[in-house]
């Protein structure tokens, strides 16, 4: 699982994402594809193109607790205006999700309904308008618990593992692995945010290179996201 070497390519040029966009048409004219290619999609111009975009007042903290708890299936935590909640997708994270940023004023982000369909959606595009073999990760920034600093990690994947299971390998040392279960999309969303930044108007990114082993069909629902049962802290 340890590719030769990786390169990222930011996506520049697209224009701005309004509801009923061809993501797949318009990252297809934007960059030319590799077979086994990852593209990275941030959830922002997912999210623009599905229509799950909502009217608030960015001045109003009321509002915005309102609609974050909306969009979750319970509070877990509440400190001044910050929710932490966990979505219908069983996500942990800030306020749903709901991102106010790279938005018109006034509007409001929501979570794709279904980031694994959304995934799929684009992968299915880009195979039909390039008859390149691709997968395709949707990513979010989201924050984690006891470290400083957001980081992009996945919400949706298609044609790639969301979790690379390495137990029963032998680490450098010929030691058996136990417990060591990669998130591969995870370090591929993290790896295209160094291109795309947070304000540089680049939403896609290709990252090349990556072990054509760990592409496939998978699921960040239904691989990366820990079932409640197996939860140490909720």
């Amino acid at each position: 699982m340890v590719p030769a070497s990786l390169t990222v390519l930011p996506v520049s040029g697209l224009p701005e994402i309004a509801r009923g966009a061809d993501l797949a048409s318009m990252i297809a004219g934007a960059v030319a594809l590799a077979e086994g290619d990852v593209v990275v999609v941030t959830q922002k111009i997912v999210s623009k193109a599905e229509g799950r975009m909502v009217e608030i007042d960015p001045a109003d903290p009321v509002a915005k607790r309102r609609l974050a708890e909306s969009e979750a299936v319970r509070v877990l935590r509440r400190r001044g205006e910050l929710v932490v909640t966990e979505t219908r997708h069983g996500y942990v994270c800030a306020n749903s999700g709901i991102d106010l940023s790279n938005v018109a004023e006034g509007t409001a982000a929501l979570l794709p309904e279904d980031p694994d369909r959304s995934a799929r959606r684009i992968r299915d595009g880009l195979r039909a308008r390039t008859g390149r073999l691709v997968a395709v990760v949707i990513s979010d920034t989201f924050g984690r618990a006891w470290r400083r600093g957001v980081v992009d990690v996945a919400i949706g994947c298609a044609g790639i593992r969301g979790i690379v299971d390495l137990r029963g390998s032998r680490d450098a040392l010929g030691r058996e692995l136990v417990a060591t279960e990669m998130c591969l999309v995870d370090e591929i969303a993290g790896a295209a945010e160094l291109v795309m930044g947070k304000a540089s108007g680049v939403p896609v990114a290709v990252v090349r290179g990556v072990d054509p082993s760990a592409l496939g069909e998978g699921s960040v629902i239904g691989e990366v996201v820990r079932p409640y049962a197996e939860d140490l802290f909720r």
